[in-house]
């Protein structure tokens, strides 16, 4: 937009000066991105300490604790224990959780740990939630057991406190009100400052479908009385403890939020992302039911996320120091607060710049967004005044910024394709690689490409001030959108367009100065620059390199936003090339992206430290007495074919997952497998009176089996499960289970005495059913050698699994 103001050696200088000064900045606020430092065992008692923490995992997070284990049982005995001796009164809520998805109803016996403390003069109730199982495949020591000992330490700092108050109200009653202070602390209990009621959930079953929030928010009386709560997860083994997600109206929550903690982090872009992807964590069913509150995790080196490496030995200290400190923190903000105040009339914005959390209400949303378009309508005008853009020239220049937009988000799920045909073993890892540092890098520079390809050929046609005005206008159109859309999200877009729509006026309107018009071309592409790290980290970290394209995106963006700046130094760089610049550049761009993406193949090899992936699986007809080994991977490594040889789907029991599999003969075990009884049949669908069939099943699996599985050859509508000491509990079913089979019902942690399992489908003359009874744990498989070091299990939930089935026809 300067091009014809500054003469070219100045300009060149200025233009680079600009552009490293933005870079500067990026570097800058991407460090300050990090997590806590963590404090020793040694330090002060009213703080929270991580090493004191790690003492609390070591007890009950070094081996695996999925639903209804031996482990499970041993965690939730030392947790019980830890929380009573805090003086906390604790009860176990034992239920039957259930949840339904497309095709798919899932049950399984649950054990809460709901540990409370009264408050002296509550307002309400604040909670504060993780869940203490894991995932069968790993110890689980950040997901979640990181949060569980953090809780603990918590409770430790809370009971610190309420012992220093305690003291102080007796040094109040040798003043002289002995007798009325007495009575007053018999009425508190002793609870110090926590004004309101104190609750920690501990759930069981999260993992296997949040089942253990699912029957807290069903069965128990602290769920209906709601309160504010504060749920911890975890998705990688690093990186700062990020607000992620929050209920609605959460002006109040993340006013609160910013003001107490000590080191904020997050934005409300993943506040909008979250609330629109399929994920769930405790914290929906809990808000489901009427609490608010705010939702926690952190989320890098997410290659261990679900594996034997989610382990106390890779959990970043710094990662649990943060989430401690910002529970401690906001426990003790929240127990002294006025509750029901913090419920207010619409959500924020907030986000974090140079250290410091911006937030500005909802409403001024859509007139900054309103403000973007304004502004760079204005430039638009006033460099049309000084004869450097035409409307028409605008208007292409717009439209043809689609196409850096969509080629850097080719480009980037190009190379992951690229990635998974090269190293088979990545699509096992899902884009959620050890070191993807590099290839990171080769996205941003796919979006640098991708620039270059579009603006170098249509500069001279177009001109360049057309070009950068016309490229703004997605930023700002994209801002408007989300201000209607996401509200939460539309400053990704619209304070950069505003920043560099307000400084490109400025710019024209300055003296013909390159110092000034540089600084003001540079001042407004700082919001660019303060928001990319964070912004780049969501997508990256957050999605992984499979949905690459989405980092791809924001690295386009922010790109669109620098063209006046990058094109200062173009002339000189064309007379010194020629008509070669066009095609110099983009060659420099293509020759650093190979090079990032070798070196990123060099780099995250797989080593005892950066283990590879492997599914294995074993799987006996008990009707036949066949057993087959199964894999999944799509190139399995030598560990793995030592079991697998071919793929031989016609070797697989009825209703076993078949596409694409490896399966190698194995040696049958003495197992008699799951057993199914027919209780009633009713060809008039019950209660529902919609012409279907309801069938009760009497399920049996013998002992030391975590889970059945039923797999029925017709969808299912609905699905009831009970067993011995908890009454019935009923789901909905909608859609179809994808894969061979319509429908599935689970149940997990099914009692020796079996359950009572009722299918709701359509009319059907026969219904077959394949049991199958699931044990954790290959071991027992005669011939059956362990993994070596560098090998770990997959994520996939059968990896690891002993599944013998029964087929039955109903």
């Amino acid at each position: 937009m300067t091009g014809k103001l500054i003469d070219v050696p100045r300009r060149v200088v200025a233009g680079v000066a600009g552009l490293l000064v933005l870079a500067g900045m990026v570097v800058l606020t991407a460090m300050g991105e990090s997590t806590m430092q963590p404090l020793p065992a040694s330090a002060p008692a009213g703080e929270f300490s991580a090493g004191r923490a790690l003492e609390h995992l070591e007890r009950f997070a070094a081996e695996p604790r999925p639903l209804g284990s031996p482990a499970s049982d041993r965690a939730r005995d030392y947790l019980v224990g830890r929380l009573r001796a805090e003086g906390m009164r604790v009860e176990v809520h034992r239920a039957v959780g259930a949840r339904s998805a497309a095709g798919l109803a899932t049950f399984g016996r649950v054990e809460n740990i709901v540990a409370t403390l009264p408050g002296r003069d509550p307002t309400g109730t604040v909670m504060v939630a993780a869940h203490y199982d894991s995932a069968a495949m790993g110890p689980g020591a950040s997901d979640d057991g990181a949060a569980v000992a953090a809780m603990l330490e918590t409770a430790r700092a809370l009971r610190v406190q309420r012992d220093r108050e305690d003291t102080q109200g007796d040094r109040e009653d040798a003043q002289g009100e002995r007798e009325d202070a007495q009575g007053d602390r018999e009425g508190r209990g002793g609870q110090g400052n926590l004004r309101n009621d104190l609750v920690f959930l501990m759930t069981d079953g999260e993992e296997d479908g949040v089942l253990g929030a699912e029957a807290f928010v069903r069965e128990h009386p602290l769920a209906r009385k709601g309160g504010v709560l504060l749920n911890w997860e975890a998705r990688g083994v690093g990186g700062p403890s990020l607000m992620f997600e929050t209920s609605r109206n959460n002006a109040r929550l993340v006013e609160t939020f910013a003001g107490a903690v000590p080191h904020p982090r997050g934005d409300s872009s993943m506040v909008e992302l979250y609330r629109m992807l399929p994920n769930n964590t405790d914290f929906t069913p809990l808000v489901g039911a009427g609490f608010t509150g705010m939702n926690f995790a952190y989320i890098e080196r997410s290659s261990r996320y679900h594996t034997a490496d989610d382990s106390i030995a890779n959990l970043d200290r710094g990662s649990l120091q943060h989430h401690g400190s910002n529970m401690l923190a906001l426990t003790r903000a929240l127990g002294g607060a006025a509750l029901p105040t913090l419920v207010s009339g619409g959500d924020v914005t907030y986000f974090r710049i140079l250290g410091t959390m911006v937030t500005y209400p909802g409403h001024l949303v859509g007139p900054l967004a309103a403000l973007a378009v304004l502004a760079l309508a204005g430039l638009i005008l006033l460099a049309r005044r000084r004869g450097l853009v035409s409307v028409p020239r605008v208007l292409a220049g717009a439209a043809s910024a689609l196409l850096p937009l969509g080629l850097s988000v080719v480009l980037a799920q190009g190379m992951w394709e690229l990635l998974v045909a090269w190293r088979p073993a990545y699509d096992t890892m899902g884009g959620l690689l050890h070191r993807p540092q590099a290839y990171q890098a080769a996205v941003a520079a796919m979006a640098g490409l991708a620039l270059l390809s579009w603006y170098l050929p249509l500069r001279r046609r177009i001109g360049p001030a057309a070009l950068a005005a016309g490229a703004l206008a997605w930023p700002a159109a994209l801002g408007a959108l989300c201000a209607w859309a996401a509200p939460g999200a539309s400053f990704v877009f619209t304070l950069p367009a505003l920043g560099c729509a307000l400084g490109g006026i400025v710019a024209l309107l300055l003296p013909r100065s390159p110092v000034w018009r540089i600084a003001a071309l540079t001042s407004g592409a700082v919001a660019s620059a303060l928001l990319l790290p964070a912004l780049a980290r969501n997508a990256l970290d957050g999605m992984g390199l499979a949905l690459g394209g989405a980092g791809a995106l924001v690295f386009a963006v922010f790109g669109l936003t620098l063209l006046p700046l990058a094109e200062l130094p173009l002339p000189a760089l064309r007379r010194g090339l020629g008509r070669r610049a066009a095609v110099a550049a983009p060659s420099v761009a293509v020759a650093v992206t190979v090079s990032l993406v070798g070196l990123g193949l060099a780099v995250d090899g797989f080593d005892e430290g950066h283990p590879r992936r492997t599914h294995l699986a074993y799987v006996l007809n008990a009707d036949t007495r066949v057993a087959r080994w199964v894999s999944a991977d799509a190139d399995p490594v030598g560990w793995t074919r030592r079991y697998v040889s071919g793929r031989d789907a016609g070797a697989l029991p009825p209703g076993y997952a078949r596409g694409g599999l490896w399966t190698g003969p194995a040696p049958a075990i003495r197992a008699g497998g799951p057993r199914v009884t027919v209780l009633s049949r009713s060809e008039d669908g019950g209660d529902a009176g919609d012409g279907g069939d309801t069938v009760t099943l009497r399920v049996t699996a013998g002992r030391a089996v975590r889970g059945v599985t039923l797999r029925v050859d017709h969808p299912i509508t609905g699905a009831t499960a009970a067993v011995a000491g908890s009454g019935p509990v009923t789901v909905a079913v909608t859609g179809v289970r994808a894969g061979t089979w319509p429908g599935e019902v689970r149940f997990r942690d099914l009692p020796r005495g079996g359950a009572e399992i009722t299918l709701r489908v359509p009319r059907a003359d026969r219904l077959r059913v394949t049991a199958i009874a699931e044990t954790y744990g290959l071991s027992t498989v005669p011939g059956y050698v362990p993994r070596p070091p560098g090998l770990v299990a997959s994520t996939r939930e059968d990896g690891d699994l002993v599944a013998v089935t029964r087929t039955y026809d109903l």
